[in-house]
């Protein structure tokens, strides 16, 4: 089950991007999806299955836009040398 969901933007906004609604549509779901992620509202699993990508692509677009995918803290570090 798919569940959809409208918003209203008026005509400049989608004049002053130079895009149609279908674009900004996916650009929305998109910033939406690196925003959750950020905020540790999703995974990066639930992430890249709604935009359909793979896991690795997301991670990678998610630090460009500003995600960290580790928090620098002593548990981090413990978890990511035990895999070592």
């Amino acid at each position: 089950m798919h569940n959809i969901i409208e918003i209203e933007c008026p005509p400049e906004l989608l004049i002053g991007l130079h895009t149609n609604a279908e674009q900004f549509a996916e650009r929305v779901k998109r910033e939406a999806a690196y925003g959750l992620f950020r905020e540790g509202a999703i995974s990066s699993g639930i992430a890249a299955r709604w935009l359909g990508v793979p896991r690795a692509h997301f991670l990678l677009d998610a630090m460009r836009h500003g995600a960290t995918l580790l928090d620098d803290s002593d548990d981090d570090f413990r978890r990511e040398t035990d895999l070592l």
